[in-house]
């Protein structure tokens, strides 16, 4: 069994904590459900946010989510110049470490919301 990663982002209307933990979970719903993965497969996760974004951290949505064991870290994302591509205002990045026998090339990445224009980067 291997431990791979699968990336996800989504983004909130309004820093709220309400915000951030409805769209946390929405989000790690779907990268579970798109790749058939179990609670219990997760050995890790990451998040971060961009800076606009300070309410709530988003491993209060996976514990609410009962990700009890799951060790998280949560962090803000770099900002980078103001122009340049992939500033995507609040913004909830997250990788999702699994295992699983699974082919890195069978998993699916999930961009809901407004940072579905970051799956069109190379």
């Amino acid at each position: 069994m291997a431990v791979r990663g699968i990336r996800g982002a989504t983004t909130v209307e309004e820093d709220s904590p309400q915000a951030i933990v409805e769209a946390t979970q929405e989000l790690l719903g779907a990268l579970l459900d798109e790749n058939g993965i179990v609670r219990s497969d997760v050995a890790a996760a990451w998040f971060t946010t961009t800076r606009d974004l300070t309410a709530e951290f988003p491993a209060v949505a996976a514990r609410r989510m009962g990700w009890a064991e799951v060790p998280m870290l949560c962090g803000h994302e770099m900002e980078l110049a103001a122009g340049q591509d992939g500033n995507v205002p609040r913004c909830i990045r997250v990788l999702v470490l699994v295992n699983t026998e699974r082919a890195a090339s069978e998993l699916r990445f999930i961009y809901l919301r407004g940072a579905s224009r970051l799956r069109s980067r190379p």
